[in-house]
């Protein structure tokens, strides 16, 4: 057994070595930096008065140009009123009308001179409430959990910037996709599990597990997105990446990414229950063999695979609510349905998710035998299967 001092400083030392990391990478340049307009100023503003006169309504669409008077409240241009034009577009899920009293995120683009030459009312402002719903879910998490909360928070934060810093870059950069992928998760996965588990047998169990469900998932992403046809520009924004210069993207291996990088946090879940479960089971039968403690872990990971691989499928679906209506509402024949490209994208992300987190528990289970049970003869003897 290891001292209970040498496991607390080990831990210690270990949440030094990721909060160093994540301060780190907050100020890491991103290489894109240079991209966004040097005489542009963000701030908040007020919403004063609208003129709608501008504005022609569809039935529920409305396109045209919202006139928008705004006081601006914070910035080198606090307390100015100024003038901005917000255009519609007659796409409901993007376009947005202010009324006085809003307060809006505006981009204030200057001339040489530090005059204000343009006013783009972007959206409501909604980055103070952000912070908050933050705030909050940090505060529980810490008054819930205590320490291991606040490593838990730490992860959290540091799976973001690795996210923003490392993974987009590299992507948008034409790096491999997967290859990346599975770096970041390598990265990801480790943290998350040491950093909760600790570096034991117990964490190194579930990090292996994980990551073998990971290699799985992500094989057979490469096996049937290819097999299904798909081409990776179903996705939100994806066409619109390869018209603002980005036409080298790979956006097919930046789909399988995202197919085995949205079911790892799942994986680590699963993996982590059935590593614990060994353990506790080998505290409790000193000198168990490792086909005890194998049986152990299966049956533990067969409880839980059920609810894990119904918790993706309400993942993705939850998502495509309003697509699924549409077409229930429309009488589109099931077989339409699943034949469509963009829905069957989403059937190979919950199948192939689930598949991958099926093979986490057997995989878990193999390598907490081989790391807890008993290696010889003799001490396999001494352990005893309870009744």
């Amino acid at each position: 057994m290891i001292p209970v001092e040498s496991k607390t400083r080990r831990d210690a030392l270990l949440c030094l070595f990721f909060l160093v990391l994540t301060v780190g990478l907050a100020f890491l340049p991103t290489g894109y930096e240079s991209r966004i307009d040097a005489n542009a100023v963000q701030c908040k503003g007020r919403v004063l008065a609208v003129n709608d006169a501008d504005v022609l309504q569809f039935g529920l669409v409305r396109t045209g140009i919202q006139a928008v008077e705004l006081e601006i409240l914070d910035g080198p241009h606090a307390g100015q009123t100024v003038r901005g034009l917000n255009q519609l577009l007659g796409k409901m899920e993007m376009d947005k009308l202010f009324a006085p009293g809003d307060t809006a995120l505006v981009v204030l683009t200057r001339n040489a001179a530090g005059e204000v030459t343009h006013v783009n009312p972007v959206d409501h402002y909604r980055l103070g409430l952000e912070m908050v719903l933050f705030g909050l879910f940090a505060a529980l998490l810490l008054a819930f959990g205590g320490w291991t909360g606040a490593k838990a928070l730490l992860s959290f934060a540091f799976a973001g910037l690795v996210i923003w810093k490392i993974l987009i870059p590299s992507f948008l950069s034409g790096y491999n996709p997967v290859l990346v992928s599975l770096g970041v998760v390598t990265i990801l996965t480790s943290c998350v599990i040491f950093l909760v588990g600790g570096v034991t047998r117990k964490g190194a169990t579930a990090f292996l597990g994980a990551m073998l469900g990971v290699g799985t998932a992500c094989v057979l992403a490469l096996v049937f997105t290819d097999l299904f046809r798909l081409h990776g520009a179903i996705k939100p924004f994806a066409e619109s990446l390869l018209y603002t210069g980005y036409g080298h993207l790979d956006l097919k291996r930046i789909f399988v990414a995202a197919v085995f990088i949205g079911s790892c946090g799942a994986m680590m879940d699963l993996a982590m229950d059935v590593a614990a479960s060994i353990e506790e089971v080998a505290r409790g039968m000193p000198g168990a063999s490792r086909r005890q403690l194998l049986g152990a872990g299966l049956r533990v990971g067969r409880a839980v695979v059920g609810t894990m691989t119904t918790t993706l499928l309400f993942a993705y679906s939850g998502g495509y609510i309003a697509l699924l209506m549409m077409f229930m509402a429309q009488g589109v024949p099931l077989s339409n349905l699943f034949n469509l490209i963009y829905v069957a994208a989403e059937v190979l992300n919950t199948l192939v998710g689930s598949f991958g987190l099926v093979a986490v528990a057997p995989f878990t289970a193999l390598v907490g035998a081989l790391f807890f049970g008993a290696p010889s003869r003799a001490n396999q003897e001494k352990a005893r299967v309870p009744a």
